[in-house]
């Protein structure tokens, strides 16, 4: 054997990625886009029928040419808190999945927010009542959906998120199962007694029967078939936690920031679960030969989607690409600045209501700063993330790993570790990938442990602040002062 087969099952696109196990190395991705449906303002739906699809035909388009019993075992690294429904005897979904983008059950939220209901969830799973993850997704599509309360009744309903999905599918309906870090973003999952909770399942309403089964990261969970050939199914973990650990951020006060369609920022707290009083999340980084290690997350909802609207909506460019070299045609963004509150403010402010401003518009002002404000609004909104991840940990971070799209970005890299004043280092762009691929190693028995991993990471380049503390805070002034404008608050 010489292979470890990953699927990167995103928010946007779908993505098989054959990994050399000797070389240390890639050799073989395919990506598939999927469609994005948004049937109301603020509702956000995938066809989790059409993401099944896509990640056949990226497997068999990886996999052609090679012989599948080269292959160790497949594993899955996701979007977390997106909800699929789903029929056990036809293994078709019921509905369109949920995206954890979602806001259709923000009203619901707040109100838990202010309930003692709202405490009680943040005592036992370390989230802060929101749409953005799954309970209230799940209840949605009991409450709503026809075809899930007659599945129900007939007692063939399944539920999980992205990877729960994909394996029931693959293991044509042997295994349903979800690894304990997507458990950890359910906002059903007790992180401190590591099961169900059934004080939270009782309140929404949600039976424990429709629920997967909760496991280790590095478990071989079932076996699938390619190309005539059985293959272990083996490592399942949620992408930013598979980014941290593909990071190496294996010690405590290690910590990473995954530049994708939003912006994830994780600290590894070790065995600790520290409980945040500035709007971080507590959850779960992984589980791995029976050790369990916690972390703290701060999310952006929107990153490269702003990048995205700039392009589909605007239109003041056609490509990323595009995007960049007119920022970077001007020296500043002149005043000019973007808060990406598209589908409300994460961390540290947790306001749904919040909705994107752009502010500081002049008669002088064009694409080219507007080009500016949205990259930059990604350094932005992560600069608030880690500062609060201090304010919590008392720990001094004193490097940032960084992967995702926008670290390709040297320029942008830059202006985010000055206003940091805190060293970044650039691993791998795949990092969410390699994550799942050492978890994969580690259940296959292909790498022995931790330590071994290590080895196996270089980083790609390095970042040390260039300008001092004082020259940009007149930025992060007038970059507070547009957050404070666009939140709803009451």
């Amino acid at each position: 054997m010489k292979y470890i087969l990953t699927i990167d099952a995103g928010t946007t696109s779908v993505r098989a990625i054959l990994y050399d196990v000797k070389k240390n190395q890639f050799v073989k991705i395919e990506k598939q886009p999927f469609t994005q449906i948004f049937p109301k303002p603020a509702w956000v739906e995938h066809n989790a029928e059409e993401i099944w699809e896509k990640v056949k035909d990226c497997i068999l388009t990886v996999c052609k040419n090679i012989n599948p019993k080269d292959i160790y075992g497949l594993g899955i690294t996701n979007q977390r808190e997106t909800v699929v429904a789903w029929d056990s005897k036809t293994l078709k979904p019921l509905s369109n999945a949920i995206v954890w983008q979602c806001r259709r059950t923000s009203k619901f939220c707040e109100k838990l927010k202010k309930s003692k209901i709202g405490k009680l969830i943040h005592n036992k799973t370390g989230l802060i009542p929101d749409a953005y993850f799954s309970a209230t997704k799940i209840k949605w599509l009991l409450d709503n959906d026809k075809n899930v309360k007659e599945a129900l009744k007939n007692k063939t309903l399944k539920v999980g998120t992205i990877e729960s999905f994909l394996v029931y599918k693959l293991s044509h309906g042997k295994s349903f199962v979800t690894d304990i870090t997507n458990a950890s973003r359910t906002m059903l999952f007790n992180i401190k007694t590591l099961c169900w909770d059934e004080d939270l399942l009782k309140f929404f309403n949600i039976p424990k029967e429709i629920l997967p089964e909760v496991v280790d990261n590095d478990t071989v969970v079932g076996f699938t078939n390619i190309l005539g050939q059985e293959v272990k199914i083996a490592g399942l973990i949620g992408d930013q936690q598979s980014s941290l650990f593909g990071q190496g951020c294996f010690e405590e006060g290690m910590a990473k920031n995954t530049y994708g369609t939003g912006c994830f920022m994780l600290v590894n707290t070790s065995n600790k679960p520290i409980k945040s009083k500035h709007g971080l999340l507590t959850t779960i980084g992984y589980k791995q030969k029976g050790k369990l290690t916690y972390a703290l997350e701060g999310s952006v909802f929107n990153a490269g989607s702003v990048v995205n609207w700039a392009i589909d909506n605007l239109g003041i460019a056609s490509t990323y690409e595009e995007i960049t070299n007119l920022a970077y045609q001007v020296d500043s963004s002149d005043g000019v600045y973007l808060v990406p509150a598209f589908t409300g403010l994460g961390t540290p402010y947790w306001d749904m209501n919040a909705r994107a401003i752009i502010v500081g518009l002049t008669r002088a002002s064009d694409k080219r700063h507007i080009s500016r404000a949205v990259l930059e609004s990604m350094a932005f909104s992560s600069y608030d993330v880690l500062k609060t991840m201090q304010r919590d940990t008392k720990l001094k971070i004193k490097e940032l790993h960084v992967d995702g799209g926008a670290s390709e970005n040297e320029k942008l890299m830059q202006f985010q570790c000055d206003l940091l004043q805190t060293n970044l280092k650039k691993y791998n762009q795949e990092s969410t990938c390699l994550g799942v691929i050492f978890m994969t190693g580690l259940a296959t028995g292909v790498f022995k442990d931790i330590n071994e991993i290590k080895g196996l990471l270089k980083s790609i380049k390095d970042y040390k602040p260039q300008k001092e503390e004082k020259e940009i805070q007149f930025n992060l002034k007038y970059w507070h002062g547009a957050v404070k404008k666009c939140l709803r608050k009451i």
